[in-house]
């Protein structure tokens, strides 16, 4: 039974995470995460750094080809990642 001031684990770990300002970075390593979930294995094995700084993704793509494509479809793969993240963690993509 639940007491009015209980809250769950999830809530705890929020409130925890945005007191110590670490839920930027949180959000952030599950973007990096979600990489290969969101871009399936063709992109990630292709894919040789990624990192984020300053709401900006940083890929590497060894193909050109394949970073021709991803160029074409930047905004839906903003879309997809923050939606996942459950915030706006990037705004732009830039492919290296």
């Amino acid at each position: 039974m639940r007491k009015p001031n209980d809250i769950t684990l999830k809530e705890g770990i929020g409130k925890l995470l945005n007191v110590y300002r670490l839920k930027g970075k949180f959000d952030e390593t599950s973007i990096v995460l979600l990489w290969p979930e969101i871009m399936g294995k063709a992109v990630a094995n292709r894919t040789t750094q990624i990192y984020i700084a300053h709401k900006r993704l940083f890929v590497r793509i060894e193909s050109s080809v394949i970073k021709n494509e991803l160029l074409m479809v930047r905004t839906g793969i903003i879309q997809k990642l923050n939606e996942r993240a459950g915030s706006d963690v990037i705004t732009e993509i830039i492919f290296l």
